[in-house]
Parts: structure tokens; sequence; C-alpha cells
């Protein structure tokens, strides 16, 4: 087993939060006077970098951090209509009988990530290093290697977005893309990543025999 530690995003990897996102975007970017998306965008931002999604709603980087809370905040009365992927459980239950140290890096809060994950998933998870900044994930990274005691080379993180593979390249670490979420398959594909899951049930089979 080449991994002892993984790191897993939740939204658009653990959990189908994408249509959530999609129904809520339009009321955020009125309370922030912010552009709105009609339906014929959404497909080409998920082919667009961070940035380029962020010029082209109109979003100035100081306001990230209140639409951030805005949104955790939004998320909170409406967690009852976002669920985990299917087979997302049996996964991660795989992985930890295997031997894996399982720890959760997440954009989202603690509090929100637990009433998605359930009781039983929750507990799976040695660390939790959530409320992420946009483009915070990669010294959320080390703190959770860190803690953990594992070197770079002995960690795997998961996750759906571009900039999940950035954060990850940029702590050192190995990343695998997951073509279910956030970011376009195509553009994670051109990203390179370490390797790329196509079926969330591949993820176990695939870590523990490698």
């Amino acid at each position: 087993m080449r991994y002892s530690l993984v790191i897993f995003d939740l939204d658009g990897t653990l959990a189908d939060s994408f249509p959530w996102f999609i129904g809520s975007l339009n009321d955020v970017a009125d309370a922030f006077r912010l552009r709105r998306v009609s339906e014929d965008e959404i497909e080409p931002l998920r082919r667009a970098d961070v940035p380029e999604i962020l010029k082209h709603l109109g979003v100035p980087r100081w306001k990230l951090p209140m639409i951030a809370r805005y949104m955790r905040k939004l998320k909170s009365t409406q967690l009852e209509t976002i669920s985990l992927f299917p087979g997302a459980g049996d996964m991660l239950h795989t992985l930890k009988s295997g031997g894996v140290t399982l720890t959760l890096v997440s954009s989202d809060n603690e509090e929100n990530a637990k009433v998605v994950l359930g009781p039983e998933n929750t507990a799976l998870f040695s660390d939790y290093n959530c409320s992420a900044a946009l483009f915070g994930k990669s010294g959320k990274f080390r703190r959770v290697m860190k803690r953990a005691g594992v070197a770079p080379h002995q960690v795997l993180a998961i996750g759906d977005e571009a900039r999940d593979l950035n954060a990850a390249r940029a702590a050192g670490i190995d990343f695998a893309a997951v073509t279910w979420g956030y970011t376009a398959p195509e553009k994670l594909r051109t990203l390179q990543p370490d390797m790329i899951f196509e079926r969330i049930e591949d993820i176990g089979a695939h870590l523990l025999t490698s």
C-alpha cells in the first residue's frame, strides 16, 4: 500500500452538493451585487480556472471571505438537500479497514461536513481541517500531514477541482482527481493529476492494491 494517509475533499468528491451550489449561486450573487449566471454558462465555467470564474462573476478578492461565510451559513439551513454520492460510505469503510488514515480538508465548516457525512462516516476520519479559504488548502494539507506524522510521499489528496490539485502540488503530495464533481473531467485531465477516478467504487480497490 503506497499511501498511508488520504486527504479527502467533501463537496463534489464525497458529497453531491453541486445541484445545491448551482441553485444558490444567483441568490449569493444578488446578496453581494455580483453578476448572475444563466444556465447555459454553467458548463463553460466548469472548464475555467478559478481566477477566470471570479472575473466572470465580478467577484473582488476582498469579498471572498464574506461570501464564504455567507454560503456556509446558508448551506447549514439546507443540509437535508445534500447527500453523499452512492458508494461513498462503503469506499471510506474499505480504506479504513485496509489501514489507511482518513482526513478531511474542506472549504465548508466542520459542523456542516459532519452532518452531511453522518455519524458513522464521521467516525472514520481521524482529523478535520475545515473552513479552508478559496486558495488556502495547501496550508491545511501540510497541517494534517504534520499532525499525522507522515512524509509527503505517503500522502494522497483526493478532490474534484483544479484548485485542489494546485494545493496538493504546492504541499508536495500526490493528487487523485474524481470526474463526478465541480470541475469538468476534461479540464482536470489537462492538468495531469497523478491518477483519475471515474467511479467512486474504484478508489478503495486501487489504493489498497497499488
